[in-house]
């Protein structure tokens, strides 16, 4: 036999506890200005509570206790469960008021990676999407979310939309929070990348784990998480924790290796370069500013020194094998090697194809 499936208990009501005192004071055929007296209460203040229109009160909860032999820490359980009930109906109805809202972010999408549960009440799958974000308000969301309109308008050729970006982020910080890491070390972080560098020629299987674990070590933490509709992105960095954790995420937009370890080695840049309040979002087409150009240099020349680089490229001899060559005396993959010169217009974009790799990477390998 198998399991008998459970259900959370959640009703949809909550019985004011002056109903309760009612009964308790019928039980004991007790009138209201007796138990007034005896509370040293007044005879409005009781009727108040049993009508609902006052609440028990700590001090009020004692005396009960000592009048009814009923605890007072039972009392204020049925008071502050009766408030809590109150509450969350006037934030359901506040809710019912602006179910528009959800309709910006990628619910579909978050429901099929089992982020969220499908419910069938709107209102549902706004508190659920509320608590994924870690907020307590629709508009404590707009407040939040208005720090990375900079990132936005940081990207002038930005096509995507903020929820669905700020949504792909939050899964992002979401997991770096699972993930123990070090106090941030700018020098261990240079350390790791020079290891991971080296990694580049290795399976997924092998670099994946390698990577990340280097990188904690350092104090940052890698993610990926599959692009959202409307999110357009290669990667995207942020710092955690008061600037002591940094937040690497990678969008598996691309699958071939010249892609994904020139965005890692870009997203490193930045953190190595830039300032610690800057959301860092990077598109795969942008229009590059100051920062933007610095962390590609810093990934084009990690991976394939200048001038290194500016003699190979000189030589014009572009052949599979003299690629190939080239690659291995630098210690990378021969891929990195043909997307540089592709991107550089030195060859066609279809030249060379053979010699990248194409990865199967996937967000549980997290």
């Amino acid at each position: 036999m198998g399991r008998a499936k459970t259900y959370p208990y959640d009703p949809d009501y909550a019985v004011h506890p002056g109903e309760i005192l009612q009964e308790m004071l019928e039980a004991r055929n007790m009138k209201h200005g007796d138990l007034a007296e005896r509370c040293g209460l007044t005879p409005k203040t009781v009727s108040q509570i049993i009508h609902g229109k006052a609440p028990i009160t700590p001090e009020t909860a004692v005396k009960l206790e000592r009048v009814l032999g009923i605890s007072a820490k039972l009392w204020g359980n049925l008071e502050t469960n009766y408030q809590v009930f109150q509450a969350r109906l006037a934030d359901r109805y506040h809710l019912q008021g602006n179910e528009k809202w959800i309709e910006e972010f990628p619910i579909k999408q978050l429901v099929q990676r089992r982020i969220l549960q499908q419910r069938k009440s709107t209102v549902e799958m706004m508190e659920q999407l509320l608590e994924f974000l870690g907020v307590g308000s629709i508009q404590a969301w707009e407040d939040r979310v208005a720090e990375l309109e900079v990132a936005f308008r940081r990207s002038p050729s930005f096509q995507g939309s903020p929820a669905s970006v700020a949504t792909w982020l939050r899964i992002g910080e979401l997991r770096a929070a699972g993930i123990d890491c070090a106090r941030y070390d700018k020098s261990e972080f240079a350390n790791a990348l020079s290891k991971i560098r080296g990694l580049t020629c290795e399976d997924p299987h092998v670099f994946d784990p390698d990577m990340k674990r280097l990188c904690a070590r350092a104090g940052v933490a890698l993610i990926l998480v599959k692009e959202l509709p409307k999110t357009h992105l290669s990667g995207a960095t942020r710092w955690l924790d008061k600037g002591n954790k940094a937040l690497i995420v990678l969008s598996l937009r691309h699958k071939s290796d010249d892609h994904f370890w020139f965005s890692f080695f870009h997203e490193a840049g930045h953190i190595l370069l830039h300032g610690k309040k800057t959301v860092f979002l990077d598109e795969e087409v942008m229009e590059m500013d100051g920062q933007e150009e610095q962390a590609n240099r810093f990934a084009a020349n990690l991976l394939i020194p200048r001038a290194k680089y500016d003699k190979f490229a000189a030589k014009g001899r572009f052949s599979s094998s003299a690629v190939q060559s080239f690659a291995s005396k630098l210690g990378i993959a021969p891929g990195i090697v043909v997307g540089r010169l592709q991107f550089d217009q030195i060859i066609p974009y279809g030249h060379l194809n053979n010699l990248k790799r194409m990865f199967d990477l996937h967000e549980g390998d997290d």
